[in-house]
């Protein structure tokens, strides 16, 4: 075998092979003396076929065989010899000549290809002790639990229909209709054809709700309200808007006390009880959005501490993934990049650093999973395909077979949880600061790491 390294550009390879003539028709002595002993012919018993016969019927389709076999495994002997890991499947050229490959089955020449691949490249860790960090602390006042307890009490108390003559009411919950508006034009996310709101609950913007009181079932009212100055959507805060809306339906909350009875109708059992619950269900929440913001600053400092090349193909792939899904949410809300005010240029620019910044994080993530030992246990890979499951109430048979019959989609399952056990290793070598916020504040935080970098799961 002779191999000539012909391409060393960055991570570009490229090599020429020749796989001699007497190495092919060893490899394929070897094949046909196995299909002998397999071989089931009329008129021989079985095992007994002369050579030349099998030759004969066999010859050429076994040496295409021989010729696939003995390319990958001199491939990849070629590529350890070298001490190189291809990023993705080696791309093998063989001669376009009909007559030269012919001349190679027939076992009279020698096999010439040329390979082209992308290597990995090698990664040099930045030092992971000591990476400042800030660790949000949402401490949960005793307003806003009442009012998600307030809030399960009237969810689940139950509300009754006021009839076609059903006014408004404090505590009422509506079925609206509305279409929003700022100086005139119709803005994102600012109608419904079908909206939920109990009044007084505070769900909507300030002000929106008390201007509903007193409109009767399928009246309108022209409201009008401004977005609070630090609202979550820069283009809508501070901004005044001015919502038609049209009342659907008006429930009238039924009688009851937020007591004891109450909260054992929910298995629980007293209101104590039932707080302690919400209260848990919160800080649950709460922490979850903390460790979020914690994971994005880790991967921001990844980011930050490692500058290589990537692998072109591994970029290209990852784009493509995040392109069709940017394209879809486009043709899906039938809205263009220029109403985004960006254009499909720029948007294609600033996907592609982003698919560039999840590939080189991917490589640095499991260099130091690979270092550092950090493994993911068959247990967690359960519970990871448990969790997916449950995402899909009604279907859990169906997502489960799925995953049993695709292993590389039950792979991939593993992929979030190593990076997750990945950035739980770097933090706890982090130099972490406590920083108590609002509940606002940390929805802010998590909104802007959002805007810089739509990091939806990738690898």
């Amino acid at each position: 075998m002779q191999v000539t390294e012909t391409l060393n550009e960055g991570l570009k390879r490229k090599l020429s092979v020749t796989i001699p003539a007497a190495d092919l028709n060893t490899r394929l002595s070897a094949k046909l003396e196995e299909l002998k002993g397999q071989a089931n012919i009329k008129g021989f018993r079985p095992g007994k076929v002369p050579l030349s016969h099998i030759k004969k019927m066999f010859g050429r389709s076994a040496m295409s065989e021989v010729m696939t076999d003995a390319i990958n495994t001199t491939v990849s002997e070629t590529l350890e010899k070298r001490d190189e890991r291809a990023a993705a499947q080696p791309k093998v050229d063989l001669p376009d000549d009909q007559a030269v490959i012919n001349e190679v089955l027939d076992g009279k020449a020698d096999l010439a290809f040329d390979v082209e691949y992308e290597v990995l490249p090698p990664v040099s860790l930045m030092e992971l002790k000591g990476i400042p960090l800030v660790k949000p602390v949402v401490e949960i006042t005793d307003e806003e639990l009442d009012a998600e307890v307030n809030r399960v009490f009237a969810q689940n108390r139950g509300y009754t229909d006021k009839g076609d003559e059903g006014v408004v009411e404090m505590g009422d919950r509506l079925g609206l209709s509305f279409v929003g508006k700022i100086n005139g034009e119709a803005f994102d996310g600012g109608s419904s054809d079908h909206a939920h709101l109990t009044v007084g609950s505070g769900e909507f913007i300030p002000g929106f709700e008390e201007q509903l009181i007193g409109v009767k079932k399928g009246g309108s009212k022209e409201v009008t309200v401004t977005f609070p100055a630090d609202y979550q959507s820069e283009e809508l805060a501070g901004k005044e808007a001015v919502f038609d809306v049209t009342v659907l339906h008006v429930d009238g909350p039924n009688t009851g006390e937020l007591d004891d009875e109450f909260a054992k109708r929910l298995g629980l059992e007293n209101v104590q009880a039932l707080r302690d619950a919400v209260k848990t269900q919160m800080e649950a929440a709460l922490s979850s959005m903390s460790r979020q913001h914690l994971k994005r600053q880790i991967l921001d400092a990844l980011d930050e501490g490692h500058k290589f090349d990537v692998p072109a193909q591994l970029v290209d792939a990852e784009f493509e993934t995040i392109w069709q899904r940017v394209q879809h949410e486009v043709e899906s809300h039938g809205r263009s990049f220029e109403d985004e005010g960006t254009t499909e240029e720029a948007a294609r620019e600033q996907y592609r650093k982003i698919a560039e910044r999840r590939v080189r994080l991917g490589l640095v993530v499991a260099e130091i999973g690979n270092r550092n030992d950090v493994n993911v246990t068959e247990e967690e890979h359960q519970q990871a395909l448990i969790a997916e499951v449950r995402r899909f109430p009604g279907q859990e048979q169906q997502v489960y077979d799925y995953y049993r019959k695709n292993p590389q989609a039950l792979a991939g399952l593993r992929a979030p949880v190593f990076e997750n056990k990945v950035v739980d290793f770097i933090a706890d070598q982090g130099q972490i600061e406590e920083k108590t916020m609002t509940r606002a504040d940390l929805a802010k935080l998590i909104q802007a790491d959002e805007d810089d970098v739509p990091e939806e799961h990738h690898h």
